[in-house]
């Protein structure tokens, strides 16, 4: 079996930059262990499959490592491909996820691409100590969401500072740990940790950003806020609070497309 296949880097103006993800079209859902191959093949944070359902499109992600609930890299990505060589002449792309429900995709001027995703508001929980001695240091906050840790810190100097320990890490029961501060230019910075999932760091996360937004919405009292994650490879991010939604807005640059044969 051929299968279509392209690379774009997601959250970026250019490419090298940004985050990375594979995109493969289907004409129906093969086996989850076939898909769950091609993305450990392509070896990048996440590989998202999509099929034409009726006026939307299906969507699933995977990681190297597993199936995932929710990415908004590599949804930016699908949505760039779709418009760019499947319907040109849309200005949005709707998808359903069987695990996160309706998500969408708007293209507003400039070519830049905004996320419609739900919220995922953060809640206080018991700081842990096998967190804390994993990324060295002890946070202000430590929050849960659905599925990832955020801990929040006094500066950005401190998140730029952080070296975590990636085995004591992997240990720790959550899909990835973001960590957040203040912003020296932006509103608030970030970085994002998920070796249980397979990623040491990713370079942008855009579901990370479900988490984020309610959170230093709340802080800042602000419902539009700039944010930057900082990864070496660097994103922007422009984003909105909603209340049950948020919107995360960026651009995207294809890189690479091309044919697997499974």
């Amino acid at each position: 079996m051929k299968l279509p296949i392209y690379q774009v880097d997601a959250f970026a103006n250019q490419v090298f930059k940004g985050n990375p993800a594979a995109v493969c079209p289907l004409e129906s859902w093969p086996q989850d262990e076939l898909m769950q191959q091609i993305a450990a093949e392509n070896n990048l944070a996440e590989t998202a499959f999509f099929l034409k359902a009726g006026s939307d499109y299906e969507i699933r992600w995977f990681t190297p490592e597993m199936e995932v609930d929710l990415c908004g890299h590599a949804t930016l990505a699908t949505a760039h491909i779709i418009l760019k060589h499947y319907e040109p002449r849309a200005g949005k792309v709707s998808f359903h996820s069987p695990r996160s429900g309706a998500l969408s995709v708007a293209r507003e001027e400039g070519d830049l691409l905004v996320l419609d995703f739900p919220a995922d508001p953060p809640k206080p929980c018991e700081p842990k100590q096998d967190l804390n001695e994993a990324l060295g240091s002890v946070p202000l906050t430590t929050l849960k969401g659905k599925t990832d840790y955020l801990l929040i810190y006094e500066t950005q100097e401190a998140i730029e500072a952080m070296s975590p320990d990636f085995f004591l890490l992997s240990k720790v029961e959550a899909r990835g740990i973001i960590v957040s501060a203040p912003g020296r230019e932006v509103d608030f910075v970030s970085r994002f940790f998920a070796p249980r999932a397979g990623i040491a760091e990713d370079p942008v996360t855009g579901s990370a950003h479900t988490t984020l937004i309610p959170y230093w919405s709340g802080v800042l009292k602000k419902t539009k806020l700039n944010a930057r994650q900082l990864s070496r490879r660097g994103g922007a991010l422009s984003c909105e609070y909603l209340g049950d939604r948020v919107k995360i807005a960026g651009k995207a640059v294809s890189y690479l497309s091309g044919e697997i044969t499974v």
